[in-house]
């Protein structure tokens, strides 16, 4: 499997297919790189180089105990951006992804940057704050966190066939797409999963997003069940300095697989604005 060795010596694992301008695609917590199949397919049909990986502790990447925080998931990020040299590259990151790629921006420089989108993404902030009235109270997340640790497998099968899809809203489950969602988070490590709660939930991107110059699309559903809209989307736009904003009615947090033509038909307009 194609891999790349960090500086503290963790295997990331990623899929890097065709030729063209690349697209790096940072998924969502607990996912993987698999999570991005429909926009993989998508825009490699249309002559773009796509790149997904796992990050640490996620899918195929090496199960560390130690470093499951954004600053150690954007320095990964850098690391397969160095390790295969891309240039003019387009990022678009997902949920806890989205946070990812704010972070290794404004982290790493613009220098290899071109564009990118953020989709359903935790920035600025999720967890309420004395400044952050509209985030959720610390213990939704804690509750996250001792689900998690008490039984992994039912409280990734409750997640997903239920507010990921918005599923329990519709009475419309899709079985492949909740057994999918769960057979990527059981690949992952338990302790990945468990610190990354924290590194979703608690890290404020305000600063990051102010650094960052490049042109962002911004995608967020006013339905979204894990992400709450009021405390995401729209404040990021507001923050960034060259942000487009799209807002949907009725679209699940994980939009990109349940409405993946529209998405990938607004991030294509995007990207060859």
């Amino acid at each position: 499997m194609p891999t790349v060795k960090t500086k503290d010596g963790i295997e990331i694992f990623y899929k890097d297919w065709g030729a063209g301008q690349p697209i790096v695609f940072s998924h969502g917590w607990p996912l993987s790189a698999d999570d991005w199949d429909a926009q993989l397919l998508f825009f490699l049909n249309r002559g773009y180089r796509v790149i997904a990986h796992d990050r640490r502790g996620h899918g195929r990447s090496t199960q560390t105990a130690d470093g499951h925080d954004m600053d150690h998931y954007a320095d990964d990020l850098a690391a397969v951006v160095a390790h295969l040299d891309l240039q003019n590259a387009i990022h678009v990151g997902h949920s806890t992804g989205g946070g990812e790629v704010v972070h290794y921006i404004a982290r790493h420089g613009e220098s290899r940057v071109s564009k990118a989108a953020i989709i359903s993404a935790v920035p600025p902030l999720m967890v309420q704050t004395p400044t952050n009235p509209n985030g959720l109270p610390k213990k939704v997340f804690d509750d996250f966190m001792v689900a998690l640790a008490a039984n992994r497998s039912q409280f990734y099968r409750d997640i997903a066939s239920g507010p990921f899809y918005n599923y329990n809203k519709t009475g419309k489950p899709a079985e492949a797409t909740i057994q999918n969602w769960w057979r990527q988070g059981m690949m992952g490590g338990a302790k990945a999963h468990y610190d990354g709660i924290v590194a979703f939930s608690q890290t404020d991107f305000t600063e990051d997003l102010k650094k960052i110059t490049v042109p962002v699309l911004v995608m967020h559903s006013e339905d979204d069940q894990i992400v709450p809209y009021v405390a995401a989307g729209p404040l990021s736009a507001k923050l960034l300095k060259n942000s487009t904003f799209r807002s949907y009615k009725g679209f699940p947090h994980g939009m990109p697989t349940t409405e993946a033509e529209t998405i990938n038909a607004d991030l294509l307009a995007f990207l060859e604005s």
